[in-house]
């Protein structure tokens, strides 16, 4: 019986895996059957617009601006050991749009917002509000989730769009006042290398990760546990697991695109 003591440890974690798993494909399938059907809290959704999309703004231009510095200074670098050194702007271009400009404006809105929204909703779990909620004939998940997630799905594509403009501007600064290259060939070799597959592609992403986001954090805060530290747990894992699937489904929509 000792002996078997590793493996029954590690069947009781598959199966905790494969519970949550079930569970929070069970809350998408939920939250995405509401979304079409009324009510329509309009005062929320917009709420929520306002506050993933148009706050988070600094955080995610700050971040793409250094990002797409440091990308031109690094491929710089590696360019001049095969006298690549021409190919900055293109690679700063597509680097940017397909994969860092999503990628990071997700990352930085599952630190700021999937936090945020798993930490008010457990909140108002721990004071009892949901069970306000239900006793006044309101679902929870029609009231606070749909119209988060919403707002993050739409509010996401215009944040990496921006993203994706300022960390370009932040390649063609690096480049024109560190790295020499002239300005107007710098614009025209990252316009001429852009396809519309590599921004729809990005935008896509940035959909889907608005949505995992949203979802994530009103998930985790509708299944807090109560106190304090359930509050705690819910935000930590909020944000680690938006984070991790950002990354898993960056892959696979990767795959799907290219």
């Amino acid at each position: 019986m000792i002996a078997l003591a590793p493996l029954a440890a590690v069947g009781r974690s598959t199966l905790a895996m494969l519970g949550t798993i079930g569970s929070v494909a069970l809350y998408a399938a939920i939250t995405l059957g509401h979304i079409l059907r009324p009510p329509f809290y309009i005062r929320e959704f917009f709420s929520a617009l306002l506050t993933i999309g148009y706050f988070s703004l600094p955080v995610v231009g700050l971040t793409t601006l250094f990002t797409g510095g440091a990308l031109a200074l690094q491929i710089f670098s590696g360019g001049a050991r095969f006298n690549a050194e021409s190919v900055v702007p293109q690679i700063v271009a597509i680097g940017i749009v397909r994969e860092l400009g999503p990628v990071l404006t997700g990352l930085m809105v599952a630190g700021r917002v999937s936090a945020a929204i798993a930490a008010e909703i457990a909140t108002m779990k721990v004071t009892e509000q949901l069970d306000a909620l239900v006793t006044l004939s309101t679902n929870p998940i029609k009231y606070l989730t749909v119209p988060r997630v919403l707002a993050a799905t739409i509010a996401l594509p215009f944040l990496a769009a921006v993203g994706d403009i300022i960390g370009i501007m932040g390649g063609y600064l690096v480049g024109v006042t560190r790295l020499d290259f002239n300005a107007a060939v710098y614009l025209r070799n990252t316009v001429d290398f852009l396809e519309t597959a590599d921004v729809v592609s990005g935008l896509v992403k940035a959909a889907v990760f608005g949505f995992i986001v949203a979802l994530m954090g009103c998930y985790h805060g509708m299944n807090s546990g109560r106190g304090a530290q359930g509050v705690g747990r819910a935000t930590t894992n909020a944000v680690v697991s938006s984070s991790i699937l950002i990354l898993a489904s960056n892959y696979l929509l990767t795959e799907l695109f290219f």
